[in-house]
This record gives C-alpha cells, sequence and structure tokens, in this order.
C-alpha cells in the first residue's frame, strides 16, 4: 500500500470520529513511531511529516556515512559505497536522509498500523467522553430509548452515546419503551475496561433538585434556595426551600397557583406526593414543619442524642406518621432528628403492654401496620373501632379480630 493511499484510509476516522487535526497528526505519528520500533529497533534518527488535511505522508531515515566495513549500527549508519549509489559525491560524517517507503515496514506491519490505529482512536474517544460526562455528574440529562432489558434500560442519546438506567435507578412505576425520550441525572461515570459506562438515575434526591431548577425560574435564578430534598422514589418526597429575599414565600413560588408549578414535576416522577416546606434554623418550628399535614402541639428535643418527641393529639398521628410511615421517616431524614410520636393526653396504663411483646404471637408485619396509625400498645388498639381499623390498615377484619382476641387474653385474662 502505497504511503498517499494508507494516509487516506486514515484520514476516513478523521471524518467519522471528528478528531481535530492537530490530535489525528498526534495518533498518526505515535503509530507509526511505533511501528519503525519494532522494524528498525528505534524511530530516533527518523523524521516524519504528515498532513492528513491533504492525504499525505513522508518518513525519513537520517543516517551517518562511514567507512566501508565500519558500519556498527545499520539503523543509523550507512556505508560510504551504499550511500554513494544514493548521491555520487557523499563523503564520511556526512548526513544522508533516505525516504522509506511504508512497504518497506512489511504487509503485516502495514495491516497491524491501521490496528493500531482503530485502538488509539477509540482509547481518544473514550478518554474524551469519560471526561465530557464526569463533568456532567449531577446535571439532568435526556437520551432515547434504544433497548430495554430487565435489569436496564439502554439509553441513546443525539450523539450515539450509550447510557444505562439500572433498575435500582429507575422510579418504581416507571414503564418505558423503545423512542421513549427520558430524563434523570448523571449520577456516575465508570471505566469498564477502557470504556466508560455512563449510569443515570431517576431515584436520587439531585433529580427532583434539578427538576426544581429547570421548572422554577426563582430557583434557577438563585432568588430560592433549596436547602435538603429527601426522597421515597415514587411515593413522597420532601423538599426544604429558603429565600433571602422577604418579599418572596418560596413554598409559594415552588408550589404555584393550585399546584400549576410543581404540577409538572410531581407527573415526571410518577405522581410523587411532594410537600415542600420552608427551611428554618429553628429545630423544635423544622420538625414541625416537617411533619405537615400534620399538626403537632409540642416538640421536646435532645441535641446530644438527635431525638425529638412530638405530641400529638390522637386524630394527627396517623397524619404524621403518613401511610407506611412515609411521611415520619421522610420528616426524621430532612431535619436529621429520629422522632417519636407521642399521643398528648394518653397516659400508658399500667396494665397496658406494648404490641411488640406479643411478637410470638402476633406477626411482626401485623404489629407494623397498627405502628404505622401510633399504635404501638395494646390498650391503644383495643380502644379502637374494628371497622375504623379495617380502613386505617391494610389488615383484613379477620386478622384484627384475631389480634384483639389475643391482647384481651393477655390484659383482661
Amino acid at each position: 500500500m502505497e504511503n498517499i493511499a494508507l494516509i487516506e484510509s486514515f484520514s476516513e476516522f478523521k471524518d467519522d470520529k471528528l478528531i481535530d487535526r492537530v490530535t489525528l497528526m498526534a495518533i498518526l505519528e505515535d503509530v507509526f513511531r511505533n511501528a519503525l520500533k519494532k522494524k528498525y529497533g528505534s524511530d530516533d534518527n527518523f523524521d516524519i511529516i504528515i498532513n492528513p488535511d491533504k492525504g499525505d505522508m513522508e518518513i525519513w531515515r537520517n543516517r551517518v556515512v562511514v567507512e566501508d566495513g565500519e558500519v556498527e549500527d545499520p539503523n543509523s549508519e550507512i556505508s560510504l559505497s551504499e550511500a554513494r549509489r544514493i548521491e555520487p559525491d557523499f563523503e564520511v560524517g556526512e548526513d544522508v536522509s533516505e525516504e522509506v517507503k511504508l512497504i518497506q515496514l512489511g504487509r503485516r506491519a502495514i495491516l497491524a498500523l491501521r490496528q493500531n490505529l482503530i485502538s488509539k482512536i477509540h482509547e481518544h474517544d473514550n478518554t474524551n467522553l469519560y471526561k465530557q460526562f464526569k463533568d456532567l455528574i449531577g446535571d439532568i440529562y435526556t437520551a432515547e430509548v434504544h433497548h430495554v432489558r430487565p435489569k436496564a434500560v439502554i439509553l441513546m442519546d443525539d450523539e450515539g452515546n450509550e447510557i444505562v438506567l439500572p433498575k435500582e435507578k429507575q422510579i418504581p412505576n416507571d414503564y418505558f419503551k423503545k423512542g421513549d425520550n427520558v430524563r434523570g441525572v448523571i449520577e456516575s461515570v465508570e471505566l469498564k475496561g477502557n470504556k466508560p459506562q455512563i449510569i443515570m438515575s431517576r431515584t436520587a434526591p439531585e433529580f427532583l433538585e434539578k427538576l426544581f431548577e429547570q421548572e422554577i425560574p426563582e430557583v434557577f435564578d438563585g432568588l430560592i434556595t433549596i436547602k435538603k430534598v429527601v426522597r421515597i422514589p415514587g411515593e413522597k418526597a420532601k423538599v426544604a426551600v429558603d429565600s433571602y429575599d422577604d418579599r418572596i414565600d418560596p413554598v409559594g413560588a415552588c408550589v404555584g397557583m393550585k399546584g400549576s408549578r410543581i404540577h409538572g414535576i410531581v407527573r415526571e416522577l410518577g405522581n410523587e406526593n411532594i410537600d415542600v416546606i420552608n427551611y428554618t434554623t429553628n429545630a423544635q418550628l423544622y420538625i414541625t414543619r416537617a411533619l405537615s399535614p400534620a399538626k403537632v402541639s409540642t416538640v421536646k428535643i435532645n441535641e446530644e442524642a438527635k431525638t425529638a418527641e412530638v405530641f400529638l393529639k390522637i386524630e394527627e398521628v396517623s397524619k404524621a406518621i403518613g401511610r407506611g410511615g412515609n411521611n415520619i421517616k421522610l420528616a426524621s431524614l430532612l431535619t436529621g432528628y429520629e422522632i417519636d410520636v407521642i399521643r398528648e393526653g394518653v397516659a400508658q396504663e399500667e396494665d397496658d403492654v406494648e404490641l411488640r411483646e406479643f411478637s410470638d404471637e402476633i406477626e411482626a408485619w401485623v404489629i407494623e401496620e397498627f405502628e404505622k396509625i401510633g399504635l404501638d400498645t395494646a390498650r391503644s388498639v383495643l380502644n379502637q373501632d374494628v371497622a375504623d381499623l379495617v380502613r386505617r390498615t391494610d389488615l383484613e377484619e379477620e386478622t384484627i379480630l384475631d389480634v384483639i382476641n389475643i391482647l384481651k387474653e393477655e390484659l383482661e385474662g
């Protein structure tokens, strides 16, 4: 293969991969120098001139003329008689530059050249891709569904880059089909061998934070600050917001008239219920707000243990705890305090027993169902109406009656 033909074939990569001229020249020179080292043992005395735009290349080998029979290194020295076959007036000690045609390297070396070039260009692409997406970690990104697999959705962006959305990074009720556009945050970029693997997440708190930035101008402009975001993806989230401008109501601005501003975010997250609350450095007030929609009577804080006892009227307990315990769990995560709910005005009777004491007779998940609505003792369950318990828990009437019989037997004998 002639030099020009080889360079033309190499130049195809420049168009396909959008590599700049300087980078392509550096890669080409590196590839050719490796080939020369293999053939001649060293590339120190070679000049390589490449012009990929014109599609030409020259390799010149530089040697010093020595007396016949005194050549010690054939790569850097040339005998006088051989030099004079190139030009008859060469003398000992002069430098001879001789062009090396690629064909002289051998067919196998030329094939290896091409393979080496492909490898170097892929390496260059992967390095650039890794750097590009490293800078995008935590940012919202949109890509199209290319393939749906059991453990992940494979996405492609406009530049043909593959992005992985693992099952555990999807919102539970997400459903995607080929061709759908998907939004999420770039969570991480990992090198798998030499190839970067780009991971997207729709469950990360940062995704909700970035959606607020996109959808609410005051957040984007910095007039409203998002202090903290906690989520149970697809179920519920709490967002603490603050503003340094007293004229701005941060909660009102985020929610919008009749929820108009937050509606698009809720829809994007599969109808995730989002509570937006005013941030404050007053821990008692912050905990009170975090437990919304429940109305809290009193909060007692133990700063050292980072715990808080929250007193509520009996009818507010289930609101504070929330479905599946989600509300109190998120309030604890948001405020950084472990929150204990105490029913106001209900003193534990001397003969009362905690439900957990019945774990041998009552299954743990049944006890948890009662605890979710603030009933954690035998008397607190027995004081409730059976029909009301059926409505407020996920328990069958038969199960509730069985529990009541067990509790009555213990307390009433």
